[in-house]
C-alpha cells in the first residue's frame, strides 16, 4: 500500500459509502456529506468544537507598547524579533497553501472539517504576523523582515526541510509520501515554532512586547490543537494500515523527527544565542530534545533522547506564559483602538 498510488477523492458521489463503519482516513469511498452526528472518529467533533471555541482576531490585542519597545530592543533582541517573525509568517503561510491539498485525500469527512478550520486559522496566524509588522515597523522594514526567508541561508534552509516534504506529494500522490507530509505537519506544529514562542515569551517576562506575546499565546493555542489533530491522524492510520508503518517507514519518520529536532536547535543557536537576558543555548538545546521526546513517545514510540523525559526546570516558565488563560490582559481588555469589530461590507449587489 505504501507506494500504491492514492486516488483524489471525487467531490460529488452518489456512489459513496454512508455507512460509517466503513469510513477510512484515506482510501475511502465518501460522499463528502457532513453529518455532525454520524461520526467514526469521535475525537473530531470535540476537536471542531474546541477550535470553533478558540475565535480570535489579531486586531483585538493592542500593540501600541509593542510599537514604543520595538525601537529600544538591543541590537540581538530586534535581530532574533526580525528573523522569527518571517520564518513564522513563511510556515504558516505555506501551511495555508498545503493543508487543502492533505484534505484532497482525506476521505473522512469530519476530520476534513478539522483540517478546513485549521486552514482558516494558519490564515489567521499569518493575519497577526502582518499586524505586528505594520505596527512596529516602516514599510521598508516591513519588507525587509518578510522576506528575509528568502536571503537568510539558515532561514532558507529550515523552510527547505519542510517545504520539500510538502513539494514530495505534489509529485509523487501515496500513502507513505501522504504519511511522511502528516510527519513534517506535526513537526512543524510541535517542534519548529517553540524557539520563536520562547523568545517572544521571554520578552514578555523580561518587561518588552507584551502584545507581540499575547499574540503569540492564541496563535500557540491554536498551534497545539494542530498538533493533537495531526498526531491522532497518524494514529489512526496506525490502526487502518498498520502495513503502512514497516520498520523502514518507522525508521523514516523518526529520522524526519530527529532532522527538526536538530534544525529548531540550530536555529535556536543562531537567532538567539547566547547574547539574549534569560535565554541560552543549553535551555534551548533541552527544551528541544525534551519536546522531541514528548512528540515521539505521544505516537507510542520509545524515548529519543534519554535523559529529557521531563520538561527542565529552567523552561518551565514557558508553559506558563504560553497559557492564554492566565494572562491578566486578555484581548477583550487590550482591544486596539484602530479596529472596528462590527465593520461590515457595503452591500452594493
Amino acid at each position: 500500500m505504501k507506494e500504491k498510488l492514492l486516488v483524489r477523492k471525487p467531490l460529488f458521489n452518489p456512489r459513496g459509502d454512508t455507512d460509517i463503519r466503513k469510513r477510512r482516513m484515506i482510501g475511502g469511498n465518501t460522499t463528502n456529506l457532513n453529518d455532525y452526528n454520524n461520526l467514526k472518529y469521535s475525537w473530531a467533533s470535540a476537536w471542531y468544537r474546541q477550535a470553533m471555541n478558540n475565535f480570535w482576531i489579531p486586531e483585538e490585542i493592542n500593540l501600541a507598547q509593542d510599537a514604543k519597545d520595538y525601537l529600544k530592543l538591543q541590537e540581538a533582541e530586534k535581530k532574533a524579533y526580525d528573523k522569527i517573525l518571517s520564518f513564522l509568517v513563511f510556515l504558516d503561510s505555506i501551511q495555508t497553501a498545503n493543508l487543502p491539498c492533505v484534505g484532497e485525500y482525506i476521505t473522512a469527512n469530519e476530520v476534513n472539517l478539522c483540517l478546513n478550520i485549521q486552514t482558516f486559522q494558519e490564515c489567521v496566524h499569518s493575519q497577526s504576523y502582518s499586524y505586528m509588522l505594520d505596527t512596529i515597523c516602516s514599510p521598508e522594514e516591513r519588507m525587509d523582515i518578510l522576506y528575509q526567508w528568502k536571503t537568510d541561508e539558515h532561514l532558507l534552509k529550515r523552510n527547505t526541510f519542510i517545504g520539500d516534504c510538502y513539494n514530495a506529494f505534489q509529485k509523487k500522490k501515496d500513502a507513505g509520501t501522504l504519511l511522511e507530509v502528516m510527519m513534517a505537519n506535526y513537526i512543524l506544529e510541535g517542534i519548529y515554532f517553540y524557539s520563536g514562542f520562547m523568545f517572544f515569551y521571554n520578552l514578555s517576562r523580561n518587561g518588552k512586547m507584551p502584545g507581540s506575546a499575547q499574540e503569540i499565546r492564541y496563535i500557540n493555542r491554536d498551534e497545539n490543537t494542530h498538533l493533537w489533530l495531526f498526531r491522532n491522524i497518524i494514529l489512526e492510520l496506525k490502526k487502518e494500515c498498520p502495513e503502512l508503518f514497516d520498520a523502514a517507514m518507522e525508521a523514516r519518520l523518526r529520522e524526519l523527527l530527529e532532522e527538526g529536532v536538530r534544525q529548531e536547535i540550530a536555529w535556536g543557536h543562531y537567532v538567539i544565542g547566547d547574547e539574549i537576558s534569560g535565554l541560552n543555548k543549553k535551555m534551548i538545546t533541552e527544551y528541544i530534545q525534551y519536546l522531541g521526546n514528548l512528540r515521539w513517545t505521544s505516537l507510542g514510540y520509545g524515548v529519543l533522547y534519554p535523559g529529557y523525559e521531563k520538561e527542565p526546570e529552567s523552561m518551565k516558565w514557558v508553559s506558563q506564559y504560553a497559557n492564554a488563560n492566565m494572562v491578566k490582559t486578555d484581548f477583550f481588555e487590550a482591544r486596539s483602538t484602530a479596529y472596528a469589530k462590527s465593520t461590515a461590507l457595503t452591500d452594493d449587489l
